[in-house]
This record gives structure tokens, C-alpha cells and sequence, in this order.
């Protein structure tokens, strides 16, 4: 059996190993395939069995063209980039690894929230650049300090991640409100549930983690911006078209929402004319929330599940059964 990575080097730059993977067949990995190019997917597919991707498209076009392909398997937990419905028609199964990233994902949103808080990352910068040493006083600071016990967060789409999020506020002594569409008594155990609108008015931050669907992409825009407190913090760790990002940009340059911390934009890799750029107090990292060892670890074990478990005719973590 032939099992063909398309775009291997994110989950694996060097520090992990795919000899587990590699022990159930006859294993190539790419680094690195188009998100453009069908034919360059389709002629590196060629008659594999088992394919795997993270971010390169499998479309109608491809499964056609690959007739030899009988499971496609995400190193991811979203499987957007594949047309899943099409390959269901086809009896192909499509696999992703539901849960990996918990405690990363969770701990890098506060980690956003914190650098938001206390400019660490600055403030390093400055005593290295010899301002310190050049100090008059025993201590500065050039942005207003935030302490965020007795705040209030507000965290949208409360399932494992928001729920780890929540409860790492509640030790730093934050107030916690969600809203989830599925409410249940884990997350109660944790926060208020709320409707949107009511967290919007509530909440000193705003975190987000909740799926990518039609109904809520763009949903944080001059809208529901307006119904905000004014110098809300936005921390967005989930998927970068849940922002308008025009409409964030305007309002972190007018004052009204105090700081962003985004790791995921609309558009990936970022645009150089994307307005978030040249906001006001907006910290932008490079979608890497996901990518501790540990988590990639995890990501690579259920991959290897996920294939033993075809091998055995008894698929597992399928999203369109």
C-alpha cells in the first residue's frame, strides 16, 4: 500500500518522526505541494492508497483523477480544504484528528491576552536597547499596565479549547461568560452562558473559538463591534475569517477596541496590505497556537490510528460517514 503526505513540513520540520506511519506502507513525503496546482497534487498522488493533507486542497477534481485513492486523512482537525461530500459519493472515507491541541491552543490565547496586558515582549526589547540602563528612574513603562483579575471574558464557542481557556481565567480571577450553541455541564461548571449580544455588553475581552461556519464568518465587524464596551481586548486564536478585518482595524485605530491579539488571519500567509498590520495595539503572530511538540506529537499518533484503523475495515474519527 502506498501512502502519499502532500504538505508534511509543518507537522514535521525535523523534530518528529513518521516511521510509525511509515511501517503500514510504502511512505512519501513532501514538504511542501501547491494550493493552486491540481495537477501537482494529482501527479504526486499518482496511485496511493492513503493520502494525507493539512492545508493543500483535495478537490473533485483531484479524487477523480486519482482513482486509486481510498482514504484521505487530515493532519489537521479542520477538512475544509477537502471536498468531503464528493469524496463520501465516492466511498471515500475522509479522517482528521478531532483533539490535539487543547492545552496549547488554550494556553497560547492567554498568552496573547498577557502580552496585550503587560508588553513584555517591548519592554524586553527596551532594556536590551540600553533604555533602562539609561533610566532616570528605577522603572518605566510605555503602555498603561492591565490587570485582569475582577475583568470579565467572554468566550465565544465553549467547547474543549474555550472550556481550558475559561478555567485558566478563572485562576487568574476573571469573570467568565460563553456562549456556545450546545450548552452543557462542563462548561457550566466553568461560565455563565449568555447570548451574544449580552456577552458583547459584558465582556473586557472577547475570545474566540469557535468553528469556521457560513453563519458566523465575518461576525465580529462594525456591528457587533458597536455593541461592545469601548476598549475591548479581541483575542482570536481560531480561524481568521471569524473577523472582518477592515472593521477591527478601524476600530482599533479609533480607540474603540483597545488591543487585538490575532495568531490567524483571513488570508494565510498574511498579505502585506492587510489592514491589521498598521493597527493600533495589535499583536499578529503567524498561526502557530498549534504547533508545540506535544501537540504535533499527538496530531502524528492519530494519524497512525486513523490508518490502522482503515487497514482493519473499521474507520475511525470519519467526518463524512
Amino acid at each position: 500500500m502506498k501512502i502519499v503526505i502532500l504538505d508534511g513540513y509543518t507537522e514535521n520540520p525535523g523534530d518528529l518522526s513518521w516511521d510509525e506511519l511509515g511501517k503500514l506502507g510504502e511512505l512519501t513525503v513532501y514538504d511542501r505541494t501547491s494550493l493552486t496546482d491540481e495537477d501537482e497534487a494529482i501527479a504526486r498522488i499518482g496511485d496511493a492508497e492513503v493520502v494525507f493533507t493539512n492545508k493543500t486542497p483535495i478537490t473533485k477534481k483531484v479524487i477523480d483523477a486519482c482513482p486509486n485513492m481510498k482514504m484521505i486523512s487530515m493532519l489537521a482537525t479542520g477538512y475544509n480544504v477537502v471536498d468531503y461530500v464528493y469524496a463520501k459519493e465516492k466511498g471515500i472515507p475522509v479522517t482528521n484528528v478531532p483533539t490535539y491541541g487543547t492545552a496549547s491552543v488554550s494556553q497560547f490565547s492567554i498568552a496573547l491576552l498577557l502580552e496585550i496586558c503587560h508588553h513584555i515582549g517591548h519592554h524586553d526589547a527596551s532594556v536590551h536597547a540600553g533604555n533602562w540602563a539609561n533610566c532616570v528612574d528605577w522603572c518605566y513603562w510605555d503602555y498603561p499596565l492591565i490587570e485582569l483579575e475582577g475583568k470579565t471574558i467572554g468566550i465565544i464557542g465553549f467547547g474543549r479549547i474555550g472550556q481550558a481557556e475559561g478555567r485558566i481565567a478563572k485562576a487568574l480571577g476573571m469573570n467568565v461568560v460563553a456562549y456556545d450553541l450546545y450548552p452543557n455541564d462542563s462548561g457550566r461548571a466553568v461560565a455563565e452562558y449568555v447570548d451574544l449580544d449580552t456577552l458583547y455588553a459584558r465582556a473586557d475581552v472577547i475570545s474566540l473559538h469557535c468553528n469556521l461556519t457560513s453563519e458566523n464568518t465575518g461576525m465580529i465587524n462594525k456591528d457587533s463591534i458597536a455593541k461592545m464596551k469601548d476598549g475591548v481586548i479581541l483575542i482570536n486564536n481560531a480561524r481568521g475569517q471569524l473577523i472582518h478585518e477592515q472593521d477591527v482595524a478601524d476600530a482599533l485605530n479609533s480607540g474603540k477596541m483597545g488591543a487585538a491579539g490575532l495568531d490567524v488571519v483571513y488570508t494565510e500567509p498574511i498579505r502585506a496590505d492587510n489592514p491589521l498590520l498598521k493597527a493600533k495595539n495589535c499583536i499578529i503572530t503567524p498561526h502557530i497556537s498549534w504547533a508545540p511538540k506535544e501537540s504535533r506529537q499527538r496530531i502524528m499518533d492519530t494519524a497512525v490510528e486513523n490508518v490502522k484503523a482503515y487497514l482493519a475495515g473499521a474507520p475511525i474519527n470519519v467526518v463524512n460517514r
